[in-house]
């Protein structure tokens, strides 16, 4: 009997001993086989997370251009902000992810349309305020500059509408009629 306790014992000496691994340091770099599959991401759910990462890397890239246009204003004008140029919605990330990727993405959605439009108008405007200030009239550019602020505040909302809209569950919308942000793999 005794040797039977020795052999089954939950923390004995001498079995203790003889089953007990060499300790290692955690290592980030790998995973354990059993939770290898929850690092893997299929198909829709990529497109998913990949186009939320670039709505909010569009956002914070988007969030530079008030300061940079106030700067102008207050007389700080930047070479690269020259009113030809920004003119193009295209010339800011914001405009080249709209006209391209974010149309694949999202170009369905009645939000993406609002978004291009106001995208568009921004530009217009941030043109015509550094033509303002070029001028010298202050009481126009800062008017403008107002504008500018507005249009910037709807776009990171209309921005944040769109990732919000990404994270829906697509079988709910798909009951109810609209459109999932990603069409189902065929």
């Amino acid at each position: 009997m005794e040797i039977l306790k020795r052999l089954f014992a939950p923390g004995g000496a001498s079995s203790a001993k003889a089953r007990r691994k060499p300790e290692r340091a955690e290592d980030w770099s790998t995973v354990p086989a059993l939770q290898a599959s929850e690092l893997v991401a299929f198909g829709d759910e990529v497109s998913r997370l990949s186009v939320e990462f670039d709505i909010e890397a569009l956002i914070v890239s988007h969030e530079r251009w008030l300061p940079w246009l106030w700067q102008a204003f207050e007389g700080q004008i930047d070479e690269q902000l020259r009113p030809d140029v920004i003119r193009d919605d295209r010339s800011s990330e914001l405009g080249a992810w709209l006209h391209d990727a974010g149309r694949k993405a999202l170009g369905h959605l009645p939000t993406y349309d609002m978004l291009l439009v106001r995208n568009r108008y921004f530009h217009l405007k941030a043109a015509e305020l550094i033509t303002l200030i070029e001028q010298g009239d202050a009481v126009l550019a800062e008017r403008t500059f107002r504008q500018c602020e507005h249009a910037s505040r709807q776009m990171v909302l209309l921005l944040k509408e769109l990732k919000r809209g990404l994270v829906r569950n697509p079988a709910a919308e798909g009951r109810s009629g609209r459109k999932s942000a990603f069409p189902a793999n065929t």
